[in-house]
């Protein structure tokens, strides 16, 4: 898999600790395969990285954004809504085990909580982040009904009726931002057909 060896390759940087490198490695691993994650698991990291690759030389600090990929879903319950603190307290944990310094730690978590609204961030890196996180919504229509497929089966324990409400209020605030996608790169790339995308499913679910 493509993220665990550039996971691996940062970690190898901040340690010479194998035995925590394959630790923490492992406890990503084990929290993105459970059985309830049918979208929200290793494949998506395997894309964010995918998709943060193809902007590369316009990332300032690769280490921090591979380490907020690796954290920023490792607590998903979708019976809860504070997941991105949770996600982001167990990251500073783990980081503070790696040695990282605490504006290091703070600034890698301030990456996981801005997946949590995916608004506009004064730091770039970041905004490459949250664009990636979101380019599934610009996929073509069929992988965007793969995708919404994946989602509703993460969110079986909701009937429609308590469902549907909840994914139009989170589809309405991805429409109603002035540009889903922050960076240019991924604007010119996917915000038309996201745009397109998620009005398709709005109607659906009306």
């Amino acid at each position: 898999m493509m993220f665990e060896h550039i996971f691996k390759e940062q970690l190898t940087a901040l340690t010479k600790d194998l035995t925590l490198i394959e630790k923490l490695w492992s406890e990503i691993k084990h929290q993105y395969s459970k059985p309830e994650r049918h979208y929200h698991n290793l494949s998506h990291l395997d894309a964010l990285v995918a998709s943060l690759s193809n902007v590369f030389d316009n990332i300032n600090n690769w280490q921090s954004l591979i380490l907020a990929v690796a954290y920023h879903d490792i607590v998903y319950n979708v019976l809860k809504n504070n997941n991105e603190e949770q996600s982001a307290k167990l990251a500073a944990e783990r980081l503070e085990q790696l040695g990282l310094s605490q504006n290091s730690i703070a600034h890698c978590c301030a990456q996981i909580i801005a997946t949590k609204g995916h608004t506009e961030s004064n730091n770039q890196d970041t905004n490459y982040f949250i664009d990636a996180d979101l380019a599934i919504l610009g996929g073509t229509p069929e992988e965007y009904k793969h995708y919404t497929h994946l989602i509703r089966k993460e969110y079986r324990y909701y009937p429609d009726l308590i469902y549907n409400p909840g994914r139009r209020k989170v589809l309405q605030h991805f429409v109603a931002m002035p540009r889903i996608y922050k960076t240019d790169y991924f604007y010119e790339r996917f915000e038309y057909q996201a745009r397109i995308n998620l009005h398709h499913e709005l109607k659906s679910l009306s």
